[in-house]
């Protein structure tokens, strides 16, 4: 047992071959990132998550369901439902929700779309948004070719890169209050 914050890692490969508590030594970093993982995965994986209790979950999905072809609204949809759960379960966990990473120029205007749907979504759930577009894509909309060996996993300057970025979102995250519990009305139909 430790006494440091539980802070979930959660996503696909990219998320999957992050070492995590070597990079976050001062959090019990549980790495939730499977290979292959889609939203659908990812909600079907909810509860193990939820199980341990984090106290910041740290988000990074969507890549792969590009790649199965589903659609935006799905893959959308599918984020939307996993942050409501994570919040409905988790009220006081602070929830940093990263931007779909570029990947090749065929994916990017799908991506650029998903973003903006969640970016504009996590705010209605007091849910926290990294855009790593502008440090990862290049001008075409592709992972940036210093940061991949295969246009879709990151390398270690994609890593060290995508770091950068994370680190003082999840400082910023982190020195805030929890997430306030949802406001329950008194009833007043008894009196």
């Amino acid at each position: 047992m430790t006494d440091k914050p539980v802070t979930a890692f959660v996503g696909d490969s990219i998320t999957a071959a992050g070492a995590w508590q070597e990079w976050f030594a001062d959090v019990d970093a549980r790495n939730f990132g499977v290979d292959g993982e889609t939203t659908d995965g990812l909600l079907e994986r909810l509860d193990a998550l939820i199980e341990s209790d984090p106290q910041t979950v740290v988000l990074l999905i969507g890549t792969n369901d590009l790649a199965e072809r589903r659609g935006i609204e799905r893959i959308v949809r599918n984020i939307e439902s996993a942050l409501v759960r994570l919040h409905q379960e988790l009220p006081d966990a602070r929830i940093l929700l990263q931007s779909v990473l570029p990947r090749g120029r065929e994916y990017a205007e799908n991506i650029r779309e998903i973003n903006r749907h969640i970016w504009q979504f996590a705010a209605t759930q007091r849910v926290h948004y990294l855009d790593l577009w502008p440090a990862m894509a290049d001008a075409d909309g592709e992972l940036k070719a210093d940061y991949t060996d295969d246009r879709l996993h990151l390398n270690e300057a994609g890593y060290d890169v995508w770091l950068s970025e994370l680190r003082p979102a999840f400082e910023r995250v982190n020195d805030l209050p929890p997430m306030s519990r949802p406001i329950r009305l008194p009833d007043l139909s008894a009196q």
